[in-house]
C-alpha cells in the first residue's frame, strides 16, 4: 500500500545510459529530474523508491516471448541479425543496439508494473522514466523497446482496477497504447498530438473502436489553445468517464525548444493539464514521462510535474544547488544555439506562450465532444455469432 505522500520511482541506470552519441536520447533526462528535485528539497528518501527491473516473464503479459528473448539476446551480443532487425525492429537508427538496451527499458517497465501493483488502493506515483508509448507487442518502435504504459494498466487490471482513463499530451500519437486497448470499453484514451508527425496515426476520425479521443493539432499549438483543449475536452471527458485510475503521459516534446516537434507550448501548459486532472480527484494517479529531447526543457518540465504532484510552489528563481544541476548539462544541437537562454539555468517555469485559439482547434474539439467516448458512454461493439 502507498503512503499519503506521492511516490517517485527512479533509478541511476538512466544516469549512465545513452542510446548513442547521435541519437535524440543521448541526453540526460530522469537523472536531471532526480538531481533537481533533491536540490530543491522536494525528494526526501521517504518518497523515493528504486525502480525494479522487470523479469522477462513479467513482460510477456503483453510482449511476445520471442521479442523479449530477442531484446535480451541483442543486449548480450551487442549485435542483431538482419532477420531480427526486420522482425523486431531492433538495431535500427531509432531503436539502436546499445549496452543497456534490455536493462534500461526493463527497469522502466518494472517501475510501471510496480506502480500498477501499488495502486491497488488510492495513491499518486510519479515515474518520469516511463511513458514509452510506441512499443508494440513484437517489435520496438519510436525509441520505445517496451511499452510501459500498457504494462502499467495491465498491472492495474490485475489488481482489480477496471475503469482507467489514459491521457497523453506527448507531441507524438500513442499508437502502441492504442494497439493495446482499442475497443476496451473500460478504458478511455485521450491523445493530443501534432498532426502529420510520426507515427502518422491518431487521425481525428480514428476512435480505436469507440474508446479513443484523438486530437491531432496543427503546428504552433500555444498555451491558450491547450487551455481550451483542457477545459473543453480533456477534463469533461475524464470526469464523465468516472475512472478508478488515471494514467497521465506527460511527454515534454510539445514545448517550443524541443527539436523533434513544432508545437509552441510552455511548460505551464503541461502543469496546468496535470492540475486540472488532479482536481477531478480520481483515487489513483500514475504520472509518466515520455518524449522530450532538449535536456534543459525536459528536466525543468518534469521536475515541475513532481512539484505539482506534491503541491509545492514553483520557485521564481532556483537555489544555487539546483542552478548548478542545469549549468552542468550539455547539448550539442543547433537549436540550442551557442548561448542558451538564461532561464534554462535559473528557473523551472517558462514564460507563458498564449495566443489566439484557431477555429480548426475549436472545430475539432466540437467533433470529439459529440462522440460517445467524450460523454462517458462507450457503446459495446456488437458481435455476430453464427450458429
Amino acid at each position: 500500500m502507498l503512503q499519503d505522500a506521492p511516490l517517485f520511482l527512479g533509478h541511476d541506470i538512466y544516469r549512465g545510459s545513452s542510446y548513442g552519441p547521435r541519437h535524440p536520447l543521448r541526453v540526460p533526462r530522469v537523472s536531471t529530474v532526480m538531481d533537481l528535485s533533491r536540490a530543491l528539497g522536494w525528494l526526501p528518501r521517504s518518497q523515493f523508491r528504486r525502480s525494479p527491473r522487470a523479469k522477462p516473464a513479467a513482460l510477456t503479459i503483453w510482449h511476445t516471448p520471442a521479442y523479449v528473448a530477442a531484446l535480451e539476446a541483442a543486449e548480450t551480443a551487442q549485435w542483431v541479425s538482419d532477420e531480427t532487425r526486420a522482425r523486431h525492429g531492433l538495431g535500427t537508427l531509432s531503436n539502436p543496439v546499445y549496452p543497456e538496451m534490455f536493462r534500461r527499458p526493463a527497469t522502466s517497465a518494472g517501475a510501471s508494473l510496480l506502480a500498477g501493483a501499488l495502486l491497488s488502493g488510492p495513491g499518486v506515483i510519479y515515474h518520469p522514466g516511463g511513458g514509452t508509448h510506441h512499443g508494440l507487442p513484437d517489435r520496438a518502435a519510436g525509441f520505445c523497446f517496451l511499452n510501459d504504459p500498457v504494462l502499467a494498466m495491465l498491472a492495474l487490471r490485475r489488481e482489480g482496477v477496471r475503469r482507467i482513463a489514459y491521457v497523453d499530451i506527448d507531441a507524438h500519437h500513442c499508437d502502441g497504447v492504442e494497439a493495446g486497448f482499442a475497443g476496451d470499453t473500460d478504458l478511455l484514451m485521450i491523445s493530443v498530438h501534432e498532426e502529420r508527425r510520426w507515427p502518422f496515426t491518431g487521425a481525428l476520425g480514428d476512435d480505436a473502436g469507440g474508446n479513443a479521443l484523438n486530437l491531432p493539432v496543427p503546428r504552433g499549438l500555444n498555451d491558450s489553445e491547450m487551455a481550451e483543449i483542457r477545459e473543453a475536452l480533456i477534463l469533461p471527458a475524464v470526469a464523465a468517464f468516472e475512472p478508478e485510475a488515471l494514467v497521465f503521459q506527460c511527454g515534454a516534446d510539445a514545448v517550443t525548444e524541443d527539436p523533434l516537434a513544432r508545437l509552441e507550448l510552455s511548460n505551464n501548459a503541461h502543469w496546468d493539464v496535470l492540475r486540472g486532472l488532479m482536481s477531478l480527484k480520481v483515487p489513483r494517479l500514475l504520472a509518466l514521462g515520455g518524449g522530450g529531447y532538449n535536456p534543459w526543457s525536459v528536466g525543468r518540465l518534469w521536475t515541475g510535474v513532481w512539484g505539482v504532484l506534491n503541491g509545492h510552489a514553483i520557485p521564481d528563481r532556483l537555489p544555487p544547488a539546483a542552478e548548478a544541476v542545469l549549468r552542468g548539462l550539455e547539448w550539442h544541437n543547433a537549436r540550442a544555439g551557442r548561448t542558451p537562454p538564461g532561464h534554462w539555468f535559473t528557473t523551472l517555469r517558462d514564460a507563458p506562450r498564449p495566443g489566439p485559439v484557431r477555429p480548426e482547434i475549436r472545430q475539432r474539439i466540437d467533433l470529439l465532444r459529440a462522440r460517445p467516448a467524450a460523454r462517458g458512454t462507450i457503446p459495446i461493439k456488437k458481435v455476430r455469432i453464427d450458429r
